[in-house]
């Protein structure tokens, strides 16, 4: 298959290494792209959007990342904190007082964005459709009490993470996650990254692909030995394939983006902030709250103000901080090389605890060409 777009000399084994993973059937279509020191020096793309390979990736094809949405929902906390608006030690009742109730009244954004909140799932059953009209699921996170005592461990919150964030950030900004980042974010940057897809941007969005094992650590955590390691609702690895998903905002699940945008932003992280955050907020947004173990993914866990860090990205890298989506997607900064990185696909994988091996080969070609 053929890759396209434009590569400097210097990273030409990101090329390849993009190209063998596209020849050796790991990958269906996607993208990857690097910002070195303020620089777009790679960006490209290959492959094919649907199952059928009869539509062929495009540099603006569009593909839910799935929870690198989570990093770009951390960047707008980010700049809401530098602005005097929240606060990262604040408990979230001060902007959401309903949200107090249950015994979470000393919940802080901290603990939420680092995934120690006792709020890894619902205690209540609650269909998709609940979660995708936002006010049934807010409500129902706001009403309970936590699953277990906040501060106490770190267990990963897959879809209640977004909820939990962007309705303080609604309540305090009046706009929606997905609107903020549209207008903060997307727009200032000149990137496309949605959560809330408009429908004239359909035309865009590639085929979301599971291979058989992409949901493998779903059914880990619901085997987990610890009593409240739940998701609720469980997600769906096809449920890109849905209008309604893209439509809706879920902004711990359903950015819809493309590799030349995560690496915009993250590419402005590492660089000093682009204009739209300043260094002090960076810093402050990427230095570690929690360093241990996930006992429902039984996995090392390492949380920054909502992004990960350390071994959990994969990379190898302590300066490193950004997020990975299910099946694949990633976007991270490195301020200490100067880079931004991200990478889409529509081919979601399942490797366990292991790094994505299309990820691993990327990872190892931009450090080996820094």
């Amino acid at each position: 298959m053929t890759v396209n777009g434009i590569c400097d000399s210097r990273f030409a084994r990101v090329r390849e290494a993009f190209a063998e993973n596209l020849a050796s059937g790991l990958e269906l279509g996607g993208g990857v792209s690097l910002m070195a020191d303020g620089k777009l020096v790679v960006d490209l793309w290959g492959g094919h959007t649907d199952a059928a390979r009869s539509k062929p990736w495009r540099r603006n094809t569009l593909v839910n990342v799935w929870s690198a949405t989570k990093g770009i929902v951390a960047l707008a906390v980010a700049m809401l904190v530098e602005r005097g608006k929240l606060d990262y030690a604040v408990p979230v009742a001060r902007w959401w007082p309903e949200f107090a109730a249950g015994g979470k009244e000393h919940i802080s954004l901290n603990l939420v964005l680092s995934h120690q909140a006792g709020l890894n799932g619902l205690s209540v059953p609650m269909p998709e459709s609940g979660l995708l009209a936002w006010t049934p699921y807010a409500e129902a996170l706001a009403s309970m009490s936590p699953l277990w005592e906040p501060g106490s461990r770190c267990i990963y919150h897959a879809f209640t993470y977004g909820h939990l964030i962007g309705e303080p950030l609604r309540r305090i900004d009046g706009r929606s996650p997905g609107r903020f980042i549209a207008e903060e974010i997307a727009g200032p940057l000149g990137i496309d990254f949605f959560v809330g897809l408009p429908e004239r941007e359909e035309p865009r969005v590639a085929q979301t692909i599971a291979a058989a094992n992409a949901s493998d650590w779903i059914a880990a955590v619901q085997q987990s030995p610890f009593p409240h390691s739940c998701i609720n609702p469980v997600p769906r690895a096809l449920a890109p394939n849905d209008l309604a998903w893209r439509a809706a905002e879920v902004p711990g699940a359903n950015g819809q983006s493309n590799a030349a945008a995560l690496a915009t932003i993250y590419g402005a992280l590492a660089s000093g902030g682009g204009g739209i955050v300043g260094k002090d907020a960076i810093k402050e947004a990427a230095r570690p709250r929690v360093r241990g173990w996930d006992d429902s993914l039984s996995a090392p866990a390492a949380f920054a103000a909502g992004y990960q860090i350390e071994d959990l990205l994969g990379i190898g890298r302590a300066a490193a901080f950004g997020h990975a989506g299910w099946g694949g997607a990633l976007g991270f900064a490195d301020p200490e090389a100067g880079i931004g990185f991200g990478y889409v696909t529509n081919l979601m994988l399942g490797s366990g605890n292991a790094p994505d091996p299309r990820l691993k080969a990327l990872t190892d070609a931009v450090y080996e060409s820094v």
